[in-house]
């Protein structure tokens, strides 16, 4: 079980993943090593958050603190230019297109963008046709992205409103769908990229900077609650359980068993 699905919850603060009613919860947290205190970037903002989820480097090392991107005057190997150069395959489905950002061209085998505004619920088509493709190609690493947890629940919304957690509620039944379909053949991921407050985040408040994260897979011992996460441990952890390199320039670390 050496291939991993990452999923990324965006804005999904780890007291409305509690609060949303998720018949799911109980059961995710007794099949995952999991934590609901784990620490995102500052600024706490959706493409810093993520190039330094998947470059494992704070912003003031990848150099972009809004979300507009930056060049790095000294570039870092990212986790998919590192599958690649594994010779292991990657595909992307996401929800906002910035993120185009987080891999160089080329490293990528597949890759689908959706507008959140194109459908109702554009996670559950996003995530229809991430399921499609694995079962199809059987990739080696995927990213899903979902995006209506932040654009349409909290900016439009407000975090902690009604509609807010309905969809948490909706992107972790998604995530269930994909943890019920593969997680016998990958290990599955669960985090959310930085939380909010009010209609915005971006702050260092611990409302922005907490976030919730999930491992399941057979080298995560299911039910044990971890502890010290960043969201620089995610790309370090995912290249452990697949078993590719790790660029020096990384500062995370592996949770696998929790070290």
């Amino acid at each position: 079980m050496n291939k991993v699905i990452l999923i990324s919850i965006d804005g999904m603060r780890p007291d409305g993943l509690k609060q949303c009613k998720t018949p799911y919860l109980e059961e995710l947290m007794n099949k995952s090593s999991y934590t609901f205190e784990g620490k995102t970037v500052f600024p706490s903002i959706t493409l810093p958050c993520h190039l330094s989820m998947f470059h494992s480097v704070p912003p003031e090392r990848h150099g972009t603190t809004s979300n507009t991107y930056v060049t790095p005057v000294r570039p870092v190997n990212g986790l998919f230019e590192q599958i690649k150069a594994a010779d292991k395959t990657a595909a992307m489905y996401y929800g906002w297109e910035p993120l185009r950002e987080i891999g160089r061209a080329g490293s990528l085998v597949a890759a689908e963008y959706i507008n959140a505004y194109s459908y109702d619920h554009s996670d559950g088509v996003l995530t229809d046709r991430a399921i499609a493709y694995i079962k199809d190609k059987k990739p080696d690493f995927v990213f899903l992205y979902m995006v209506e947890t932040d654009e349409k629940g909290g900016h439009d919304s407000g975090w902690m409103t009604e509609t807010y957690l309905d969809y948490i509620k909706c992107a972790i039944g998604n995530a269930k769908r994909i943890i019920d379909e593969f997680s016998d053949e990958y290990t599955v991921i669960i985090t959310a990229d930085h939380g909010g407050h009010d209609r915005g985040h971006g702050t260092d408040m611990p409302e922005d900077m907490t976030i919730p994260q999930f491992y399941i897979g057979k080298l995560f011992k299911p039910g044990e609650e971890l502890k010290n996460v960043s969201i620089l441990d995610t790309s370090p952890t995912i290249a452990d359980v697949m078993s590719i390199s790790v660029p020096r320039e990384w500062e995370g670390k592996s949770l696998v068993n929790n070290r």
